[in-house]
């Protein structure tokens, strides 16, 4: 995740994380379609893979991922649920419509999944999402803050504009029967900004949550506006809480949040691990457990 100074006078929305990596598993199990069997279908980028790094900081597909981690509860539950992940590592918004980035029968992420929910109508237990961060990439790439100003104020209402055309498709795929989605906020990686030590880098710590947060409204209100719940991974993260402050061996006494995404991503890892915007094992399972909650308490 390239780190950016900007500010929140001047733009509406931020995203926190930009996605890479490999093709997608287009199904964590193997398996032949029947009436005994029901469904999670995971979509979305690359934390729906559970990318992370290897020992030599290239971001790979994993099975630690919180849609593996979410099924391992769920199945526990249902014994019948069959696990299909769609994720795209590098996806946008505008790739899950179109394709582009990862191979699927049906061309695009979206089609598959519109093609999966309409041949197993009353068959799927769960629909988890999240989708959006990488959309944001090339304003990251920017260095003025006033191209990056514009740049979000062109890309984010395209973002927001073809989630609800994503989320409209998934529920006409649905039918009338449309099973139960979740879409997911994102966590604030920039957050490791603080480390650096400068107040320019403790400022932009600092505004990077309000921006995250308003961008993580943003893709709520779309889920809320087609009927999905949402799992509030900024929030489960404690991205707003600078205090009090902690203690991490490696760099002394931080904020909270920041000590938090340290410990929940790979973003303060040493190279040639690190860093790296992803979730580890511990992060992606608060994610998952994020989504278990929404499950549970309906």
């Amino acid at each position: 995740m390239r780190r950016i100074a900007t500010s929140i006078a001047v733009v509406t929305v931020v995203a926190t994380a930009a996605m890479a990596g490999a093709a997608p598993a287009l199904a964590a199990h193997h398996t032949t379609a029947t009436t005994s069997h029901t469904y999670y279908l995971s979509l979305g980028d690359s934390l729906a893979q559970g990318v992370q790094p290897n020992k030599s900081g290239v971001s790979v597909e994993t099975n630690e991922g919180y849609a593996n981690q979410l099924f391992t509860a769920l199945h526990s539950g249902n014994p019948t649920l069959k696990l299909v992940k769609l994720g795209c590592p590098g996806e946008t918004t505008a790739t899950m419509i179109n394709g582009g980035i990862c191979t699927y029968p049906a061309h695009s992420q979206l089609n598959q999944a519109a093609k999966f929910l309409a041949s197993h109508r009353g068959k799927v237990q769960l629909v988890t999402i999240d989708i959006g961060a990488n959309d944001l990439n090339p304003c990251l790439a920017l260095t003025n803050i006033n191209k990056i100003a514009a740049c979000l104020a062109k890309v984010i209402p395209t973002a927001v504009t073809n989630l609800g055309n994503i989320m409209a498709t998934l529920g006409a795929a649905g039918g009338s029967g449309t099973p139960p989605t979740i879409g997911m906020t994102y966590y604030d990686p920039l957050l490791a900004n603080w480390l650096k030590g400068t107040t320019a880098a403790k400022t932009l710590a600092k505004d990077s949550v309000a921006l995250a947060q308003i961008f993580g409204n943003d893709l709520a209100a779309v889920y809320k506006q087609f009927g999905a719940k949402v799992a509030d991974v900024f929030t489960a993260f404690q991205t707003t809480k600078f205090k009090p402050k902690v203690t991490l061996p490696a760099f002394g006494k931080v904020p909270l949040n920041v000590g938090l995404i340290c410990s929940y991503t790979w973003e303060c890892a040493a190279p040639p691990v690190g860093p790296n915007i992803h979730a580890n094992i511990l992060g992606y399972g608060i994610i998952a457990n994020t989504f278990l909650n929404v499950i549970l308490t309906g």
